[in-house]
């Protein structure tokens, strides 16, 4: 017998049928090799949320093999998925989910370019308006942490509170991104790659031109709020 509510069993089942999924997102867009990399959500109106077994290939994760875990990254015993081994990143999805609650997905990828940027402990400048839409300024650069604990997770935190950005590139590490669910942080993975790219690219060719910062919150602010959204009367 469950001993989650019949709603919360209905929110994991969702949860991982959207975790699994996404994970092909991060193979298509090449933002991971090998098994690296994992997605995780938060399940609405409780304490779980829905990760990547470890080492498991990405053509065979199905959500079934997701594994539930609570907040302090303990896996649910007899749940689907629990007899293998959480992602390696747990602890740090984990101290996410605890100390910022309006997070509602992580991931972690080895990206090519963000962790190029990543290993020279280098943010990534706002010097093109996508980048002022998506994350609102600079790509910061979070401390050095080894996998293993919630060190990881530490970093990510005190990095990103107060911060516009959805993604920190963990120093000598690669990037981890947060949003309102797990769709939307993978949104922000794929974003901060192309950012990254793109960036790099520019400076190859010549000096950088920032962007003003009346600009930059301009921008941030049109597509935060206005990009996407109906119009004032439209029928929804």
């Amino acid at each position: 017998m469950s001993p989650f509510s019949p709603e919360v069993q209905v929110a994991i089942a969702r949860t991982r049928d959207e975790v699994a999924a996404l994970h092909a997102e991060l193979t298509r867009y090449d933002l991971v090799v090998w098994t690296g990399g994992n997605v995780s959500g938060r399940v609405p109106g409780a304490d779980l949320f829905v990760i990547k077994p470890s080492g498991v290939s990405y053509d065979d994760l199905s959500p079934e093999n997701m594994i539930l875990c609570d907040l302090d990254g303990n896996v649910i015993p007899s749940t689907p998925g629990w007899e293998r081994s959480p992602s390696s990143d747990t602890a740090a999805h984990a101290y996410v989910y605890r100390n910022m609650p309006e997070v509602g997905g992580v991931v972690h990828t080895h990206s090519t370019y963000a962790t190029a940027w990543a290993a020279r402990g280098e943010e990534i400048p706002c010097v093109i308006t996508a980048m002022a839409d998506e994350f609102g300024g600079p790509i910061p650069v979070g401390p050095f942490a080894i996998i293993g604990d919630d060190s990881i997770g530490r970093g990510i935190v005190e990095t990103l509170t107060g911060h516009r950005s959805r993604a920190v590139l963990m120093q000598n590490h690669g990037p981890f991104t947060i949003g309102k669910d797990a769709r939307d942080a993978v949104k922000a993975a794929v974003m901060v790659e192309d950012a990254a790219r793109t960036v790099h690219l520019a400076r190859q060719g010549g000096e950088l031109i920032p962007l003003p910062q009346d600009a930059i919150d301009a921008l941030f602010t049109r597509y935060q709020t206005v990009y996407g959204q109906a119009p004032q009367g439209a029928l929804a």
